[in-house]
This record gives structure tokens, C-alpha cells and sequence, in this order.
């Protein structure tokens, strides 16, 4: 094991309570052991995952959260065999094994023993507080100066990536163009609609123009945001405060859309999005406002229409391969991420972060400064 920096205590964000915010404190993070890698921590995106399990209650507190991680190994434990200090790293937030079938067909997202990446109850727990563990979220903690995490949730990026677009790849990227070019697997020619402009959203759209879509039309209801799916590569964009979203889509595609993405997560948005399929096509759920949204379908119009309804984790992403690419693509000038930067800020800074990308004139934050 290679340690470069030896030091115990970081600055971590911690999640005391839930709705009560970040808390910027002192944290004690292990030493590599196993196939864990030490990664200090350059960029750490505001998703809204993380800002719903700080509100609900999901996972257990106190807990470092962050999943949008990019950073470079400061030190690897024994047994890693993919990895050397220096790497440039980007965290997956699929906890895969890496041997069960499902890995080994390429669907780590649906790994059937996640939990193989995680410690044994009987090792020091990886973050801790006053002698008191800390729950890890994802298996990440990337709200912090540095991280702790398994070797089958990381990949690495090239050198020449920007941090700040290199964590974005982690999550909100993988999300919505894997959506679109891994779960629905959208072809030349097809037609796609997508609410919600947010990160996530122009993802969406990026791996739809990749696809080669021949219609992409783009839902919601703040003006900036649609603007910004246009020079994204959106054809068509729908504001759905003053105009009745299935009528104009219907009016755009008569015959209905082949694929709808739902990165709101509202009732209201993906009954809508079932009511623009047109025969054969798919309605994709990514987007969570609530954990208890639930839909309603009419069963004989489903068989009818041979329509399907599809939950979205993650992209359907095999983060080991799929980072990579989505670099390559911005590098070679392919892939605009470098728009999806809003603002950068201070890690102390999160919970303003956070605030400041409720009304939805920012699309991603990212700290980069801990």
C-alpha cells in the first residue's frame, strides 16, 4: 500500500438531521484496505439525489453524502489491481461485485451483491466522527476533501479533463445520455421527448443528437432552460406554463413520440409523457420529486398501444466503460459539457449551492474548492 498523505482528520460535509442541511466539520477518514482507493477530491457536483436524501428518509444519518466525484488517488489498498497514484478517477455510484452474472453480462447497475463493496462489521468503519461511523452515501462521500471508495466504482478519465466536467460524468451525464443511447436505446430517426431541462435533461439531449434522433423535443417551463436545450441540439422546445404539453407534441408528431423521458418525477408530467406515445413507444422514469409519486395507467389503452413503462437507474450505465467514452466525446469536441457548469463554489458553501439551484437559472453546480 502506497500512502501519500497520511493525515486522519478532512473536512467533510455531514448530514446530522434530516432537513436541517450540510454541517461543515471534522471527520476522520481509514486507510485503504482491500481493494479500497484513497482519492483526494477535486470536484464534487450538487445533484438533487443527494439533496432528497437529506430531506426523506432513506438513508441513515449522520451521513457524508456527494456522488458526483472526480478526483486523483493519493494512495490504494493492497489487493487494488486496477488503479496507481496519480490516476485521474471519476466515482460510479453503482456498487457492483464485478463476478455476479449481471456484472459479468455488463449491467453492474443491476449487480446482485452491491454490497461486496462495502466493509465488514468487523473492520473500522471508513469515516467516523469522535469514534462514532459515519454512513458513506453510494459508497462515495464525495462531500468531502477526500474519499474513500471501492475500485469497482471508480474510472478513470483522461489527465487533460477538467475536474469540475470530469464529476459530472459520475451521474447527471451517465443519467440522462444513458437513458437515451443505453436503456431506451434510441436509433437514427427516432423521435424523442424529454421534460425537464435541468442537468439531467440536456444530457438527455446530447445522447439523443448522438443517437442521431430525427425530432428532439424538449419540456419546461422556464424560457432559460429552453434556450439552453436548444444550443444543446434540442429541434423543437415546449414551454408547458402557457401551452398544453401532449397537444403540442401530438401537433409536432402526429403519430406519437417513439421515446419519453421523464427527468421530473412528478404524476402529472409522466402521465402526460404516456399520453404522447405513439404505438410501441416507451416512457422512461428518471427523475424523483417525492419517493411516494405514484402513476396511474389505463391497461387495455397499454396493450392497445403496446406501450412500456420503464424505471431508469442510473443510465443503465457500465461506468468503467461508459465514463471513458463520454470523456473521449468531450475531448474530441462531441459532447458539450462545459455548459452544464453554472457555478463553482467552496465545499463550506453546499447548502447555498443548493438554494441557489431551486428556481432553475443554474444547471449544475459543482464544488471545487475544499
Amino acid at each position: 500500500m502506497i500512502i501519500t498523505d497520511s493525515r486522519p482528520d478532512m473536512k467533510a460535509l455531514v448530514l446530522n438531521a434530516l432537513g436541517h442541511g450540510f454541517d461543515f466539520e471534522d471527520v476522520e477518514i481509514a486507510a485503504p484496505i482491500g481493494r479500497e482507493v484513497l482519492v483526494n477530491v477535486q470536484a464534487s457536483g450538487l445533484c438533487h439525489t443527494d439533496l432528497l436524501f437529506a430531506t426523506h428518509d432513506i438513508v441513515p444519518t449522520p451521513a457524508v453524502l456527494g456522488h458526483e466525484v472526480a478526483g486523483i488517488i493519493a494512495a490504494v489498498g493492497p489487493d487494488v489491481a486496477q488503479f496507481r497514484v496519480g490516476d485521474h478517477v471519476v466515482g460510479s455510484l453503482a456498487q457492483s461485485c464485478g463476478a455476479c452474472a449481471r456484472c459479468l453480462s455488463g449491467r453492474p447497475f443491476q449487480c446482485m451483491h452491491p454490497e461486496s463493496t462495502l466493509r465488514r462489521p468487523t473492520d473500522a468503519p471508513l469515516l467516523s466522527r469522535n469514534g462514532v461511523a459515519l454512513f458513506q452515501g453510494f459508497g462515495l462521500g464525495g462531500f468531502a476533501e477526500r474519499a474513500l471508495i471501492h475500485e469497482n466504482q471508480l474510472a478513470v478519465v483522461p489527465k487533460e479533463m477538467p475536474f469540475a466536467q470530469a464529476a459530472l460524468l459520475g451521474c447527471g451525464v451517465v443519467t440522462g445520455a444513458g437513458s437515451v443511447l443505453n436503456t431506451a436505446n434510441v436509433s437514427a430517426d427516432d423521435s424523442v421527448v424529454i421534460f425537464g431541462a435541468g442537468g439531467v435533461g440536456l444530457n438527455a439531449v446530447s445522447g439523443a443528437r448522438i443517437a442521431g434522433a430525427s425530432r428532439i423535443i424538449v419540456i419546461d417551463i422556464q424560457a432559460k432552460r429552453l434556450d439552453e436545450a436548444k444550443r444543446f441540439g434540442a429541434t423543437d422546445v415546449i414551454d408547458s406554463a402557457t401551452t398544453k404539453p401532449v397537444e403540442a407534441v401530438r401537433d409536432l408528431l402526429p403519430g406519437g413520440a417513439d421515446h419519453v423521458f421523464d427527468f421530473v418525477g412528478l404524476k402529472a408530467v409522466a402521465e402526460q409523457g404516456l399520453a404522447m406515445l405513439g404505438v410501441g413507444g416507451g416512457l422512461y422514469l428518471v427523475g424523483v420529486a417525492k419517493p411516494e409519486v405514484e402513476i396511474g395507467m389505463n391497461i387495455f389503452n397499454a396493450i392497445g398501444g403496446q406501450k412500456r413503462v420503464q424505471g431508469v437507474n442510473f443510465g443503465s450505465t457500465n461506468a468503467k466503460h461508459d465514463i471513458p467514452m463520454y470523456a473521449q466525446l468531450y475531448l474530441q469536441g462531441r459532447m458539450n459539457l462545459d455548459d452544464l457548469v453554472s457555478r463553482k463554489i467552496s465545499l463550506r458553501d453546499v447548502n447555498d449551492g443548493y438554494a441557489a439551484l431551486k428556481d432553475g437559472s443554474l444547471t449544475r453546480v459543482v464544488v471545487t474548492s475544499f
